[in-house]
């Protein structure tokens, strides 16, 4: 793993995350740590006419606990929680408000739906009602920035870049790359990075026409796994330079050693193997590792029959003796642009308390992914390097690599 640079070094410092495991560090490391299912009916839209529709809804959530300079009603429910996400990681990571003000900042967040929720609720309306009966606030809510800008706007911040990245399910990954590239360039001093969605009729929908939403729970990698299950949630990381981190005494939970991107366009819906695998291989010589040195992979491991069978295809490429390989979309299901970033948060924690998380649901494991996945139970392990693996429709590949922190003497 490459040597200390106090500099040139990006490490990971604050943590927020609203899942339906968990709300709040201390509540998803505990869902992480027992193998927590956040499944549950849907009740964000009427099912009626879906043969099954089970998801992985966020409940308990009051926007109202965490917005306090903007109205609530202008804000969509994926930027609610985008919001509430970055509150508690500047707040994990030790910053005062006016502290971060006076730095140069950077929000960055990934997200595959945007506001789609409302979008379902305005053309309901549209359809019933006319174009007339439109609840203009709803209307003006609608466009994706505000996952970013919101962020910025409730925490009053003005020397600032704020960017929504719209790469569908590795759009958080995409997003903390980002912030990665800005903090070592020295063009901002603290980034705010990662993802956020909501559950929406129209996501849920397609994939349920595309035949990848699972009946009842989702088993990646099981020999019986039948798909998804939609999500939602956010996952926002603190990001700076370790000599800023140092110079304040924050508590770091890992290095962002680098990352991999690319894009195939292969197929609108269909991952590619060879291209994962190239992927992978970007990511390691950005971060100056090699395959060995991965002691685990968060897999992006939805629980289809194609994603599955093709990620670990393109692991083996990779890897002479793959490491242990978990899908935490076992227990939170799939939170779309918000789903990597949730993912590099459970890394970070992984690396910081020294455990692998479970891949829940799992009966027998598929012959075509034959791998330990961590089956039902977590792990007690020193981790050392991690590997976080996004796949989303029309190509994109994201692959982040952490690695633990150790305190300089």
């Amino acid at each position: 793993m490459n040597a200390v640079d106090e500099q040139h070094d990006v490490v990971i410092t604050g943590l927020g995350v609203v899942t339906s495991i968990g709300i709040g560090v201390a509540d998803f490391l505990a869902g992480l740590l027992t193998g927590r299912s956040g499944v549950k009916p849907i009740t964000a839209f009427d099912v009626s006419g879906f043969a099954y529709a089970n998801g992985c809804e966020v409940t308990d959530f009051d926007p109202a606990e965490w917005i306090e300079r903007i109205d609530i009603a202008e804000v969509g429910r994926a930027s609610q929680f985008s919001v509430a996400a970055a509150r508690m990681a500047v707040a994990d990571a030790g910053l005062a408000s006016d502290e971060l003000r006076g730095r140069r900042t950077l929000v960055s967040v990934g997200t595959t739906d945007g506001e789609s929720h409302d979008l379902d609720t305005l053309t309901g309306h549209q359809l019933r009602h006319g174009p007339e009966s439109l609840d203009t606030t709803m209307a003006r809510r609608y466009p994706a920035s505000r996952l970013a800008t919101s962020v910025v706007r409730e925490l009053g911040l003005t020397d600032v870049e704020a960017v929504t990245i719209p790469t569908a399910c590795a759009a958080g990954n995409y997003a903390i790359g980002y912030g990665f590239d800005a903090i070592r360039g020295g063009d901002v001093d603290v980034a705010l990075c990662g993802g956020a969605d909501a559950v929406c009729r129209k996501t849920f929908t397609g994939f349920y026409r595309l035949g990848t939403i699972a009946p009842q729970v989702c088993q990646p990698f099981d020999r019986d796994r039948k798909g998804i299950l939609t999500g939602e949630g956010a996952g926002i990381l603190v990001m700076e330079s370790l000599a800023s981190a140092r110079a304040r005494g924050a508590r770091i939970y890992a290095r962002v050693l680098g990352y991999g991107l690319n894009c195939d366009a292969h197929h609108p819906v269909a991952p590619d193997q060879d291209s994962l695998a190239r992927c992978m291989e970007l990511a390691h010589r950005n971060a100056g590792i090699k395959p060995e040195e991965v002691d685990f992979i968060s897999a992006h491991g939805t629980g289809t029959k194609a994603n599955d069978t093709t990620e670990v295809g393109a692991i083996r490429q990779v890897f002479d003796a793959p490491p242990p390989t978990v899908s935490i979309k076992s227990m939170l299901g799939h939170s779309m642009g918000a789903a990597s970033a949730l993912a590099s948060a459970a890394c970070a924690l992984a690396l910081h308390e020294s455990f692998i998380p479970p891949t829940v649901n799992h009966n027998e494991t598929d012959p075509e992914c034959a791998l330990d996945c961590v089956p039902n139970q977590a792990r007690e392990a020193e981790l050392n390097v991690v590997q976080n693996n996004a796949l989303a429709f029309a190509g994109n590949n994201a692959v982040l690599v952490l690695g633990r922190y150790r305190e300089l003497v």
